[in-house]
């Protein structure tokens, strides 16, 4: 049956850790009619954490995908991590998602993951509602928490509903916009909705909450401020018509609220993310550029007539299958037949098109359309982030940035058996997350595995025993240092030999300098193209990118860095490519040595929330660690201690922090930025 784009919802779930996402998701799934029992965090049973190690863990590790109708509508769902040390699942997700719940603890309110998830979702601008969670709790404070959306997340809450009763004695919610009271009557298993009036004593609070968002939402939509001026007040087809124009121009989002636990909201929930969120023909054109010319803008449209455009947002991989998460954009995704990679230059088979229900492959199509997002088999060749498409209709969409890895092990297999998989495995986890990165170090001959904190780490090392049967032994986790350039600097490599009838020439000159925008290392292909050949441009490029994930003074990976290749020179017969990634390495180290290397240090965002009572000890600690710290906010009667710290300050925290403060405090750290280190740690990292 093919599903109107109108019709359709591409929507993900985000979320601090503990914030109820995944609670969430299952009571979705279940009362959307998908499950036919509520899976729970606490006992391993959810759908959308099928990984062993988030059954183990009670949390969310890897992003899951699956679909539901509701109300007529086809939603597909990607249920995301909440913990900071997989926020590339996040990442990867917003990128290719239409719209977006954000689920908010109602006693936390506004935390240090939710603010990193809303600024991704800014960068992407993905339109989202906010659904404060947990009302249940003692503790919980509604008003509380759009405020700080407001103040924290710098957005215009819309609340559309507020709570009826609170902590254990909340019963339902008022839906503002028709101003009748929903209840939420449930048994073990199923939740009946109860509509009434607004109860006596909440019907003065329900009028004022309900004037205020009239008054908003007329301010802001210029259509409905005759309306509210005539008559004083919106009806609940008119609000709900600005709120989803004010929604979908990402200039203001709705609040819903309940407790997933409870079953409380969920319902409304769903009738929010049709009212609300758009579909596919509502988000903008996807634009990208012409592979073979970069300042050449292409821009398609979300029809099935249009060329072929799709995105690879995800790897997924086992000791037995790897399969591509894709959504398309335009055209359509046949099985059969071949497509285009144009960042790889390779025709792709597409073996098979599934239908993903979290881990499992529930249906498999014979082609795939706009809007929808699919998992693709025999792709072998693509990668997170590569464009599917059209030989003759080429086109390039940008590619995702992810951080840089902060934390590093060195890793040895246990047998002789285990070192001959190791490799293979390594490397396949490495396809899958372009946050795990693998190197081997060449002092040593150790084999490094970098991530983006302890737990990431852990969780690879479990896999590979778990789901592929490697056995592997960790050293203690250390510092991911990395390595820049002070300054500006040009450099020219040549390679020039003769020996015997055939000689090896290449020349390449490049310019190394501290890049405007901070990642990984920027190339720039100023290279003449009459004088050298395109595939010797593709081997320069590569020389530099090689000689960049090895380091040049500090034997650490280098980051913000712009290269550009400036000129270079071929021989008729004795150029290669070997010569050309030789020469283009030679120049870049050259370049590094004379610009000046420094020595890059990660730096973390940290959020600790502490007892009132022990806030002086937590800052003493934090100053001696060479945090600074940036503000201290109140939450009831805890402190929040915003700052910023080295990593390598950082190890060992959580066990100084629950000494100092009996084990009450909680923290969350997060990568911010590199700075450079100080002059002690340069000193005796470089020899």
């Amino acid at each position: 049956m093919t599903i109107p784009l109108a019709k359709r919802r591409n929507i993900g779930v985000l979320a601090h850790i503990d914030a109820g996402k995944t609670t969430t998701t299952e009571r979705i799934l279940y009362y959307a009619g998908r499950t036919y029992k509520m899976g729970e965090v606490d006992d391993g049973t959810t759908v959308t954490d099928w990984m062993k190690e988030e059954q183990r863990r009670g949390i969310t590790i890897t992003s899951a995908a699956i679909s539901f109708e509701w109300r007529g509508h086809m939603v597909s769902l990607i249920d995301t991590p909440g913990h900071v040390d997989f926020t590339a699942e996040v990442e990867r997700s917003l990128r290719v998602l239409d719209g977006a719940i954000i689920v908010l603890c109602g006693v936390g309110g506004v935390e240090a993951q939710t603010e990193t998830v809303w600024r991704q979702a800014n960068r992407y601008k993905v339109p989202r509602l906010c659904f404060v969670n947990k009302l249940d709790r003692p503790g919980s404070d509604y008003p509380r928490v759009i405020q700080a959306i407001q103040q924290r997340l710098r957005a215009l809450p819309l609340p559309v509903q507020i709570p009826i009763g609170s902590d254990r004695s909340l019963q339902g919610v008022v839906d503002l916009l028709r101003m009748r009271a929903i209840y939420f009557d449930a048994d073990e298993k199923d939740v009946v909705l109860r509509e009434t009036d607004v109860p006596a004593d909440l019907a003065a609070e329900a009028a004022t909450w309900r004037d205020r968002l009239c008054e908003t939402v007329a301010e802001n939509v210029d259509s409905l401020a005759g309306p509210y001026l005539d008559n004083g007040t919106l009806s609940a087809d008119e609000l709900r018509a600005g709120i989803r124009q004010l929604t979908l121009a990402n200039r203001a989002v709705p609040v819903l609220c309940g407790s997933s636990l409870k079953r409380v909201g969920v319902h409304p929930l769903l009738d929010a993310v049709v009212d609300y969120l758009p579909s596919p023909e509502e988000v903008p054109d996807v634009e990208g550029t012409d592979p073979e010319d970069a300042s050449r803008k292409i821009r398609r449209g979300h029809s099935p007539e249009e060329s072929l455009t799709a995105l690879a947002f995800k790897v997924a991989a086992d000791r037995y299958d790897e399969i591509v998460y894709v959504r398309v954009y335009s055209g359509v995704l046949r099985a059969g037949r071949k497509v285009f990679n144009p960042r790889r230059e390779k025709k792709e088979a597409i073996a098979h098109i599934y239908h993903m229900y979290a881990n499992r492959k529930e249906e498999s199509v014979k082609e795939a359309g706009p809007g929808e997002i699919v998992a693709v088999g025999g792709l072998s060749n693509t990668t997170t982030g590569d464009t599917l498409c059209e030989t003759d209709a080429p086109i390039l969409l940008e590619p995702m940035q992810f951080p840089n890895t902060v934390v590093s092990m060195a890793i040895e297999p246990r047998t002789q058996a285990d070192r001959d998989k190791l490799a293979e495995s390594l490397q396949r986890l490495a396809r899958e997350d372009p946050t795990f990165e693998v190197r081997n170090d060449a002092e040593t001959g150790q084999t490094i595995i970098s991530g983006m904190g302890e737990l990431h780490l852990e969780v690879i090392k479990n896999r590979l025993l778990d789901e592929f049967g490697i056995g592997a032994n960790v050293g203690e986790p250390r510092v991911a240092y990395k390595e820049t350039i002070a300054r500006a600097q040009e450099a020219e490599g040549r390679l020039i030999q003769q020996t015997g009838t055939r000689g090896t020439y290449a020349v390449v000159k490049l310019t190394v300098k501290p890049a405007a925008l901070k990642g990984g290392v920027q190339f720039v292909n100023n290279l003449p193209t009459q004088k050298i050949k395109r595939r010797f441009a593709q081997a320069i490029e590569a020389g530099v990118i090689e000689t960049a994930r090895g380091g040049v003074v500090t034997g650490y990976p280098l980051i913000n860095v712009e290269v550009i290749a400036s000129d270079a020179e071929e021989h008729p017969s004795d150029s290669d490519e070997v010569a050309f990634e030789a020469a283009a390495s030679i120049a870049m180290r050259k370049a590094v040595e004379e610009g000046g290397a420094l020595l890059l240090e990660p730096i973390m965002s940290l959020e600790a929330v502490t007892p009132a009572q022990y806030l002086g000890d937590v800052i003493a600690d934090l100053n001696s660690r060479r945090a600074e710290i940036s503000q201290v906010l109140e939450r009831d009667e805890a402190r929040v201690v915003v700052a910023l710290a080295p990593l390598s300050e950082m190890f060992g925290y959580a066990t100084a922090l629950r000494s100092m403060t009996q084990g009450r405090a909680t923290y969350t750290l997060e990568p911010s930025d590199y700075r450079p280190a100080p002059q002690k740690i340069y000193d005796k990292m470089v020899v």
